[in-house]
């Protein structure tokens, strides 16, 4: 999968590409990401980027020109002629659309992803109405600039990749992950799992050694072996987690009967 970054920071990414996981994926050749510098597609010796916005108002505009002759010299083709199941190009700004794990999904699936870092009070609308695919933003924030932006949408696609993390169910078993139906109780050769699909919600607490830290003990089920109660433990407490601090992600995830009477004694007890 290629990742294709125009900006005019390019230096900015030689953190965030160079560790962990992504550091990884790229060395091994699943993922190659390039970052673009727009100030070499200026044409006054000042590379000048950005202007004064038309009608007037605060700050400055990034400029429809460099960013198009970028995109051009890439042979990124035209917004009406582009192929959107092999490639996307996305404008990042606080005006889009909130990036969210299933959209992480989509363009997982896809060749190439071209990510447009948006600064100063905004980008030339043309941009938007000619190049890019989508605006996203990472969420209800402002930030300085779209570098921050793209790198976490970066690193949120390529762990989706094949191959990337150490293991197959490592994406799916987690927060916000599809994950199972949660009425399934076995696997396919019928054997119990010790974790279970987050099906849209936030992912259950984890501990590992020692089992007792500073006076706090491990909760007894996750020492049991009982491989169902674990399941259900896990399963409850990442009800308890989402409905206290996402309580929106209860709207579409697939509840069970058990599910949905834990969530009532939960709001019940805190009206208590």
């Amino acid at each position: 999968m290629r990742f294709d970054i125009l900006t005019i920071f390019p230096n900015f990414f030689s953190g965030p590409l160079d560790h962990g996981i992504l550091s990884r994926a790229i060395t091994t050749g699943t993922v190659a990401v390039t970052t673009h510098d727009l100030r070499t597609f200026t044409h006054d010796r000042h590379r000048t980027v950005d202007d004064r916005p038309f009608g007037g108002g605060e700050g400055m505009v990034l400029k429809a020109q460099p960013i198009f002759e970028c995109a051009e010299s890439l042979g990124i083709a035209p917004k009406v002629e582009r192929d959107t199941t092999r490639e996307s190009v996305i404008l990042l700004s606080a005006q889009g659309k909130r990036f969210t794990q299933a959209t992480a999904h989509r363009l997982a699936s896809l060749e190439r992803v071209v990510l447009i870092c948006g600064r100063y009070e905004g980008v030339d609308e043309r941009v938007n109405d000619l190049l890019a695919d989508d605006e996203l933003s990472i969420g209800d924030y402002v930030l300085s600039g779209g570098e921050l932006a793209a790198a976490v949408i970066i690193d949120a696609i390529v762990r989706l990749l094949p191959g990337v993390l150490g293991h197959a169910d490592s994406s799916r078993y987690e927060s916000f992950g599809a994950g199972d139906d949660p009425a399934d109780e076995m696997t396919a050769d019928g054997v119990p799992r010790s974790t279970h699909g987050a099906g849209g919600l936030l992912d259950y607490p984890h501990y590992t050694r020692p089992a007792e830290f500073r006076g706090v003990a491990i909760p007894e089920v996750l020492a049991s072996g009982d491989h169902l109660a674990i399941r259900r433990w896990r399963r409850q407490q990442a009800l308890a987690k989402t409905l206290r601090n996402r309580p929106d992600l209860l709207t579409n995830a697939p509840l069970t009967d058990e599910d949905r009477e834990f969530l009532a004694s939960l709001e019940f007890l805190e009206r208590e």
